[in-house]
């Protein structure tokens, strides 16, 4: 087996937009693991949804976000993070005056593992 290891960036990852204004890069994407480095702009909010397998761990790196968990919310300042087992209903919302930069941590990937509850 080898194991090539490459560094990865924004700058060189995979970008995609999300709710017309958030943003987000895979910096890794494999059916195993997926790590994403997300952009919520202030005001800005994700779907309610679950996930049947996937296991989520939300580390905030800048901003201050709050996770909404089966309708309670939690707030996630910079430098902390939750964790989402899965089959949890869940929803991130960015309710301050600044962007909130976070990485989302999956396992296994969400790929095909999204169900919404709105």
């Amino acid at each position: 087996m080898t194991n090539r290891a490459a560094l990865v960036s924004k700058s060189t990852a995979p970008h995609y937009t999300w709710a017309s204004v958030c943003d987000g890069w895979r910096l890794a994407d494999t059916p195993g693991l997926s790590v994403v480095e997300e952009r919520v702009p202030p005001g800005s909010e994700e779907v309610r949804h679950y996930h049947n397998e996937a296991r989520q761990f939300f580390y905030v790196l800048s901003g201050s976000a709050v996770l909404e968990m089966e309708g309670q919310e939690h707030g996630v300042p910079a430098g902390s993070g939750i964790e989402v087992a899965p089959g949890v209903q869940h929803k991130f919302l960015n309710r301050s005056e600044q962007d909130v930069v976070f990485l989302v941590i999956s396992a296994p990937s969400t790929k095909k593992d999204r169900i919404d509850a709105e």
